[in-house]
């Protein structure tokens, strides 16, 4: 079993100043479910090398027996320091995809040809796909064989609009997951702000936030065993 991790390369937290990147949580907790059930991981970026961490995700309140056990685990950070090019990675060479969220792929995997047509290229072999949080944006430009919005008429979830209302950048972000996937046909559910919710419609798993991160691995693994 060969899993793809997807991490975003975009750092800059619109026109703040302020950093952004990938969330810690959404990171570690799948990577150790992944890694628990004996699957090999690769991780690729947009820009390959070292991705950018949300420095919200490493504050203390935002710990989890997962990142604890990534920071401490010397070969995951080597591997994270490592990351190769999205452009150079293929479907043929993996069993699924995982996207992992934070703000960061709002700005970069959403516009990234090269991942749009990767997660249509595993669509297409019929694997399965999962992505957590705001990474659920990234199906913004994915499309079917027939050209509709591939969440168009699909069960999904994402980081809700009152989540980020709540964390404060529903002005800074580029678009509202919620309303993006709504927009694009997508039939969206939620739970409570902060809540475990995981949506899965035949290939295509969805998490809402980063507590949701082990539930749509957990599923992403039952999918895989089928």
């Amino acid at each position: 079993m060969k899993i793809l991790m997807i991490l975003t390369s975009h750092d800059q937290l619109g026109s703040t100043g302020r950093k952004t990147g990938f969330w810690l949580e959404e990171l570690a907790a799948p990577y150790y479910a992944f890694k628990d059930a004996g699957a090999e991981i690769v991780l690729a970026s947009p820009l390959g090398g070292q991705p950018p961490l949300d420095p919200k995700s490493d504050e203390p309140s935002s710990q989890t027996e997962a990142t604890v056990r990534f920071k401490a685990d010397a070969a995951a950070n080597v591997q994270l320091a490592n990351t190769v090019r999205l452009d150079s990675v293929s479907q043929a060479d993996f069993d699924t995809v995982f996207y992992p969220g934070g703000h960061g792929p709002l700005w970069d995997l959403a516009e990234d040809a090269s991942s749009i047509a990767l997660i249509e290229a595993f669509l297409a072999a019929h694997k399965p796909v999962a992505l957590v949080c705001h990474a659920p944006g990234v199906l913004r430009h994915v499309k079917n064989p027939d050209g509709s919005p591939l969440v168009q008429g699909k069960q999904v979830t994402g980081f809700t609009n009152s989540e980020e209302e709540a964390v404060g950048l529903t002005d800074i972000v580029p678009f509202l997951v919620e309303d993006e996937l709504k927009a694009k046909g997508g039939i969206f559910s939620r739970t409570d702000d902060w809540g475990v919710h995981v949506v899965t419609d035949g290939l295509l798993t969805t998490g809402q936030n980063p507590g949701s991160s082990t539930a749509a691995a957990e599923k992403l693994l039952q999918q895989l065993q089928k």
